[in-house]
């Protein structure tokens, strides 16, 4: 059935109304496109200033800030993923709280465990009330104080793996367009590439520092190296070419820029090296304070002359010294002046020679140190060398000495051997014997070794005794000399006594040595002579008067000694005390340990075999004469058994 016509009217009105709603189509089409224009616009001009960012928190930053305004939503934030597999949030856009700022979500738990796990967009339009989300309850805690309930999360993807989340939320529920979700994806697309470019630039510039960090490394390395192997060389060749602790001193100076001190084992100062007052560029050492001489330290006051600043005691503290000599390694300490001082033992061997120590403003380095550490050990072996060399030197003169006083004449090689060593032997005309009790003889030979050789002489141990030989011109005064030198090294009372050569060294050798018996029969111990000025007491140290002595005695006391021997009496005892005592009875009999009585009985027995006259001064003298004789010899022979002659 057909319709029944319309009339002009109604059909002009149809028209209209159908040109209407494809105007109304025409025109939402046409905004919709122009939307989608601006806002692929926007995606593209966004994603082309994400690429010309260089720092990573800068990208971070950029890209929560153009997602905001790009999805239009009350806030945003990025959440990337920890090494524990926490979305930790890293920036954020909009009004969002500190507490929200710093929220953590555990692996596999809320909206961004769902995005991470399946690689694609998730958004809810309710969070608090969504179904099937695994929610955590810390997180859960801070979404009503942020107001958050529409929740918009897409995945940062780099190839197929998930490094976080990009998140866009509205404090109203409301759901998320495809439009919407698709231009997030696809910012979210940009974004994880242009972090990631940015993750890969600054891992390469860390690795690049890293790199010119080592390569300055190296080069300080090497740098280190070859001043050491510089100053390594040096000390060897001044070790080598004879050169001593002050060449060693000097070497460190111009290497460390400080002064440098070596000490002996008693610290006594053994060499002292200062840097000089102006470095290569002309300005003024910073390592020596303003004003201060070249040849002081540097907390020695202006006012100390040269002599007086190298007798004074250490400039580091004992305990330092204690600790370097413990450990065998550098200390280094910082004085109240603003000096740091260094101090390494000279120990080789586990000997302690002394000390090698830097003063200097600035504080030491490790290569600094080394280079301490290392030349302690080269003046240690220094050290050891002229040790050696000394002790070999010692035992040759030795040598030498016991050849000269065992034979004679030296054959034609120990003459060379002599003249070596600047000893003309047939210059040596003095002999010379020491006697100290409260020394072994070798302490008194080492201190006797020096003094032969600054006299072009010998010395040595000969059967016992230190003894030197020499020349000189006055006897006496070379006694007197050697004894004011021992004396004070030693320390403690010496006796020195000097013969003039007459004969065998060994004969004189005899007479000095008994000679020096003699003198300390007759009370004294601390004196240098010569064995001349005793010529009086010659009958008792002469083997070769012996006979002499031998009469006189028989003549003067021979009845007394006679008559003790076969009574086994103390006459001549007796009559030793009595002259001794000037004739006083009374202190004589004290002397004696007798009575009185007893005195007088042994008296009338001496003057019964001497005869009545023996206190006669004639007779007195020749008797206490030959007494004194008599105990000299006794003395004499019973010190110790006569050698040589």
């Amino acid at each position: 059935m057909n319709p029944p016509p319309q009339s002009s009217a109604e059909s002009s009105t149809a028209r209209t109304g159908s040109d209407a709603v494809d105007v109304t189509a025409e025109g939402e089409l046409a905004a919709y496109r122009l939307r989608r224009e601006r806002e692929l616009n926007s995606l593209y001009t966004t994603a082309r200033s994400l690429t010309a960012l260089g720092e990573v928190d800068e990208v971070l930053h950029s890209i929560v800030r153009h997602a905001h305004e790009l999805i239009g939503s009350d806030f945003a934030y990025l959440s990337l993923l920890d090494a524990e597999g926490y979305l930790t949030v890293r920036a954020s856009a909009g009004t969002i709280s500190s507490e929200f700022s710093s929220g953590r979500m555990p692996p596999g738990t809320g909206l961004g465990g769902r995005v991470i796990e399946s690689g694609a967009p998730f958004w809810v339009s309710n969070y608090r009330e969504a179904q099937g989300l695994p929610h955590d309850p810390v997180f859960d805690l801070l979404v009503p104080r942020e107001g958050l309930m529409a929740l918009l999360g897409v995945p940062l993807m780099v190839g197929e793996r998930a490094i976080g989340a990009l998140f866009a939320a509205d404090r109203t529920e409301r759901p998320f367009e495809k439009d919407e979700v698709a231009l997030f994806s696809a910012f979210a697309g940009h974004a994880a590439v242009a972090l990631n470019n940015a993750r890969l630039y600054e891992e390469s510039r860390v690795s690049l520092r890293r790199l010119e960090d080592a390569y300055r490394t190296i080069e300080d390395q090497v740098t280190t190296m070859e001043r050491a192997a510089a100053v390594h060389e040096a000390l060897t060749h001044a070790v080598l070419t004879g050169g001593g602790p002050g060449d060693i001193a000097q070497l460190l100076v111009e290497h460390l820029r400080g002064t440098v001190t070596v000490r002996g084992r008693d610290d006594e100062v053994r060499a002292i090296r200062f840097p000089r007052g102006r470095d290569g560029d002309g300005d003024a050492d910073q390592n020596v304070p303003p004003g201060t001489p070249a040849d002081v330290p540097p907390d020695v006051p202006p006012d100390v002359s040269r002599d007086a600043a190298r007798d004074m005691p250490s400039d580091v503290p004992r305990d330092v010294c204690e600790e370097a000599r413990d450990t065998g390694r550098c200390v280094s300490t910082q004085g109240a002046d603003g000096y740091f001082r260094s101090v390494v033992a000279v120990r080789p061997g586990g000997n302690h020679f002394g000390f090698l120590s830097l003063a200097r403003r600035a504080a030491p380095e490790p290569a600094d140190v080394r280079m301490l550490e290392r030349s302690a050990q080269i003046m240690g072996l220094l050290f050891l060398m002229r040790d050696a060399r000394a002790e070999a030197e010692e035992r040759v003169r030795g040598e030498l000495l016991m050849e000269l006083m065992s034979r004679s004449p030296l054959h034609p090689a120990q003459r060379d051997r002599a003249l070596a060593r600047g000893v003309d032997v047939d210059h040596l005309d003095v002999l010379v014997v020491v006697d100290c009790p409260e020394r072994t003889a070798g302490e008194v030979v080492r201190q006797l070794k020096p003094l032969s050789t600054e006299r072009s002489g010998l010395a040595g141990e000969y059967l016992g005794r230190p003894t030197m030989l020499l020349h000189a011109d006055d006897v006496e005064d070379v006694a007197r000399t050697l004894h004011r030198r021992l004396r004070r090294t030693l320390g403690v009372p010496v006796l020195v006594v000097a013969d003039r050569i007459a004969g065998e060294r060994s004969r004189t050798f005899t007479l000095t040595q008994r000679c020096v018996k003699v003198i300390r029969s007759l009370g004294e111990n601390d004196r240098g002579a010569s064995a001349q000025r005793y010529g009086m007491y010659a009958l008792a140290f002469d083997p070769d008067r012996s006979g002499d002595l031998d009469r006189f005695l028989a003549d003067s006391i021979g009845m007394l000694l006679e008559y003790d021997r076969r009574r086994s009496t103390g006459l001549v005892a007796t009559a030793s005390a009595y002259f001794a005592h000037s004739g006083n009875l009374s202190r004589t009999a004290r002397a004696l340990h007798v009575h009185l009585n007893t005195l007088l009985k042994r008296l009338d027995r001496i003057g019964s075999l001497l005869g009545e006259d023996w206190r006669s001064p004639d007779s007195a003298l020749r008797l206490q004469l030959a007494l004194r004789l008599h105990e000299l010899r006794a003395a004499v022979d019973e010190s110790a058994p006569d050698t040589g002659g």
